[in-house]
């Protein structure tokens, strides 16, 4: 995998991915969100993508899944993540509580390589809930 960033303005950068897309980041969170909060992101969307692929791979009849993320930071430079909390919410017609739990379980302990590299430097935890759609 490869990447590059350029810089644009100010502290914003424009970052191009090996597939071709391109994303805005900014230092002062004016453009775009800072890089930061794109790392904060990417681990609530790679666990997404887990959760809903292990659901549907078990038949599982998903119309919805969002994960909130809180963090905390270090106080002073460099400014690391120090906690994580990712709450799933995934919604869906007859979800069995058991394939949800297994399904965020296993992104959290084997699958999200975002959050399991975050997980070397900072305490990550995480909880679900389920609704009917």
């Amino acid at each position: 995998m490869q990447a590059r960033v350029t810089w644009s303005n100010k502290l914003q950068f424009v970052g191009h991915s090996q597939s071709g897309h391109e994303i805005i980041m900014d230092g002062e969170g004016q453009k775009g969100p800072s890089p930061m909060e794109y790392v904060l992101m990417a681990a609530g969307g790679c666990s997404s993508v887990d959760v809903v692929s292990i659901l549907e791979k078990a038949r599982q009849l998903v119309t919805g899944c969002q994960v909130e993320l809180q963090s905390e930071r270090a106080e002073s430079a460099p400014r690391v993540f120090t906690k994580i909390n990712l709450h799933f919410t995934v919604t869906g017609t007859d979800l069995s509580e058991k394939h949800v739990a297994r399904a965020v379980s296993l992104s959290m302990d084997k699958y999200c390589s975002v959050s399991l590299m975050l997980e070397k430097h900072c305490e990550i935890t995480h909880s679900y809930e389920i609704q009917v759609a």
